[in-house]
C-alpha cells in the first residue's frame, strides 16, 4: 500500500481513546487527513474528565478482580500480567510524546503513588496471601510486599488503621510503583498535540447525526453544528467511534452488520470525596478491596489519593446508580432510543439473567449518605460525615451482546472493540481499564484494520513503543529497560 496515498479519517468524541488514536495515527501517517467531532465545547468533558473516574493507572498491581481464585484454590494471574503489560505500553507512548516535546509537564497528568490491596476476613486474607505468592516472583510485580502485621499496616495506610477494631482478620499487599493518572489532563494534552499537526482539525460543539456508506467503501458523515444548527457532510475512508456512552447509538446508526444484536446498559458511578487537608495527608496510596459477593468488578471498593490540577483529595467508592442516560450530558431517552428489533431480545435476556445486578444497582441508587458512610467506615473507621461529600462521576455503558459461549444477553465487563467486515468503521465500547490501556487499543485497531500498512508503519511504531512486537511478560531485561526509560521521561522516579 502506498505510503504517500492520502486517506480521510473521522474521529467521533474527544475523550482519551479518540485523542490517543488520533495522536498515534498522525505520528505514523502524518499526511492523512484527520477530523475530530465532539458535541461538547472541549475535550475530556465526559468519562475522561478529571473527576469522572478514579484516576487509577490500571496496572493490576492492586485490583483484585484481575487475579481470580480458581475452583481448585489457585490464583490465575494471566489477566494481571496482560493488563500490566498494556499499561507499560501506554507509558512508553506518553514518554515518547514527552521526549519529542509533543506534550509537556507530565507531572500534570501522572503522579507516582503506591498501590495497595486491602482485605478483611479470614477467607479474603487467605486469598490475598495466595495472590501474593503467585505474583511475588514475577518480574512485573517485583517489590510486592504482604503483611498482616497491624503496625506495618499502620505505616502503609495510617488513616485506614486509625480506630480500627482488632476482632476482624485483615491483610494488605503493597507495590510502590503505582500511579495516579489525571486522564482529563492527559486527554487535553493529547487533543492539543493532535490539533498542532498538519491536516488535523478538531471541531467542538459538532454532533454526528448520520452515516451513509458510498461506493469504494467510503462513508458520508452528517454533522450538525450546535451553534448555528447547520448540517454539513464529510467524506471519510475510516470512521473511529470513541464517544463513550454514545458509541453504541452511533454504531447503530451506521447499520453495519456488527451493530445488530448489540445493546448497552448505562450505569453511573458516585464517589465520596474528602478535601480536608488534615485527613487527606494521612492516606498516600490507592487502596483497593474485594468486590461484594455476586457483584461485577466495577463495584470494587477503593480509597484513592487523587492529584487534580494541584489539588489533593481522597475519593471512596464507587457506588453504582442506574438511569437511562448514556452520557452524563445525555438524554433520559438514550436507553429507550437504543432499543430496536435487532437487540430487544438481547436486552430482555440480559435483564432476566442479571436480576441480582439490577437489584444491586437499585439498592445502591436508594442509598442515603449514612449508608454510604457506613461503607466508607469499613475502610476508614474514623471517617466523619462533615469531611465527605457525594460526587457523581462519569457514565459507563456496559456492552450487552449475544455470544456462542454464553448465549443471548451476555454482559461484557471491560472494553470491547467492534469493527466492520470491511475495516472502515471501528467503535470502542465499554469501560475500565480502557483509558489506562488506550495505546494497546490503538495498536490493536491498527493491526486489525490496517493490515496492509503495518509493515511500513512498524519502524515508527517501535520508535514510539520500543517493546512493540515483543513480550514484556517474557523478556525481563526489556521490561526493566522500558520501565526505567518511561519513569525517567515521565518524572516518576521521585515523589
Amino acid at each position: 500500500m502506498s505510503q504517500s496515498e492520502q486517506k480521510d479519517v473521522i474521529l467521533i468524541g474527544a475523550g482519551v481513546l479518540s485523542t490517543t488514536f488520533g495522536s498515534f495515527l498522525k505520528e505514523i501517517q502524518p499526511n492523512w487527513n484527520v477530523k475530530l467531532f465532539e458535541r461538547l465545547d472541549g475535550p475530556a468533558q465526559e468519562s475522561s474528565y478529571d473527576t469522572s473516574n478514579a484516576g487509577t493507572g490500571h496496572a493490576a498491581l492492586c485490583e483484585l478482580n484481575y487475579t481470580v481464585e480458581q475452583p481448585d484454590g489457585s490464583v490465575d494471574v494471566e489477566k494481571a500480567k496482560e493488563i500490566n503489560e498494556e499499561f507499560e505500553i501506554s507509558k512508553q507512548f506518553w514518554a515518547h510524546l514527552v521526549k519529542t516535546n509533543a506534550i509537556s509537564n507530565p507531572r500534570e497528568f501522572i503522579t507516582p503513588l503506591p498501590h495497595i490491596s486491602f482485605v478483611q476476613g479470614i477467607r479474603n486474607v487467605q486469598f490475598l496471601q495466595k495472590r501474593y505468592e503467585a505474583l511475588k516472583d514475577l518480574p512485573m510485580f517485583e517489590g510486592i510486599e504482604f503483611t498482616q502485621d497491624r503496625e506495618k499496616l499502620a505505616e502503609w495506610m495510617p488513616l485506614m488503621m486509625k480506630d480500627r477494631k482488632e476482632n476482624i482478620a485483615i491483610a494488605a499487599s503493597k507495590i510502590n510503583e503505582g500511579t495516579d493518572v489525571n486522564f482529563g489532563e492527559l486527554t487535553r494534552k493529547l487533543a492539543k498535540n493532535l490539533e498542532s499537526h498538519d491536516n488535523a482539525e478538531l471541531n467542538y460543539r459538532h454532533e454526528v447525526i448520520g452515516f451513509q456508506q458510498l461506493g469504494y467503501k467510503k462513508w458520508e458523515v452528517e454533522v450538525r453544528n450546535l451553534d448555528d444548527n447547520t448540517v454539513s457532510t464529510h467524506v471519510a475512508d475510516y470512521i473511529f467511534i470513541g464517544a463513550g456512552g454514545a458509541a453504541i447509538p452511533l454504531l447503530q446508526k451506521t447499520k453495519i452488520e456488527e451493530s445488530k444484536n448489540l445493546g448497552g446498559f448505562p450505569i453511573s458511578g458516585a464517589f465520596l470525596v474528602c478535601k480536608n487537608p488534615e485527613v487527606v495527608k494521612e492516606h498516600d496510596a490507592k487502596a483497593y478491596g474485594k468486590e461484594p459477593p455476586g457483584t461485577p468488578p466495577m463495584t470494587v471498593p477503593h480509597l484513592d489519593r487523587r492529584y487534580v490540577r494541584g489539588e489533593k483529595s481522597l475519593l471512596f467508592g464507587p457506588f453504582a446508580a442506574i438511569g437511562p442516560k448514556f452520557l452524563k450530558h445525555g438524554s433520559n431517552l438514550d436507553l429507550f432510543r437504543s432499543l430496536n428489533k435487532d437487540n430487544i431480545l438481547t436486552m430482555t435476556s440480559a435483564g432476566l439473567k442479571n436480576l441480582p445486578l439490577v437489584k444491586y444497582s437499585i439498592q445502591q441508587l436508594l442509598m442515603k449518605k449514612e449508608d454510604r458512610m457506613k461503607e466508607l467506615r469499613r475502610f476508614v473507621p474514623s471517617a466523619k460525615d462533615e469531611d465527605w461529600e457525594l460526587h457523581i462521576a462519569g457514565k459507563r455503558v456496559q456492552v450487552i451482546k449475544d455470544t456462542p459461549e454464553f448465549g443471548k444477553g451476555f454482559i461484557q465487563f471491560g472494553t470491547e472493540v467492534v469493527h466492520s467486515k470491511d475495516h472502515t468503521v471501528v467503535a470502542m465500547l465499554g469501560e475500565s481499564p480502557g483509558a489506562s490501556t488506550s495505546v494497546s487499543v490503538a495498536l490493536d485497531i491498527i493491526e486489525q484494520n490496517f493490515p496492509s500498512y503495518v509493515e511500513a508503519w512498524t519502524p515508527k511504531i517501535k520508535e514510539m513503543v520500543p517493546s512493540y512486537g515483543q513480550s514484556l511478560i517474557k523478556d525481563t531485561d526489556l521490561l526493566h529497560k522500558v520501565r526505567q526509560d518511561s519513569a525517567e521521561a515521565l518524572d516518576l522516579n521521585k515523589k
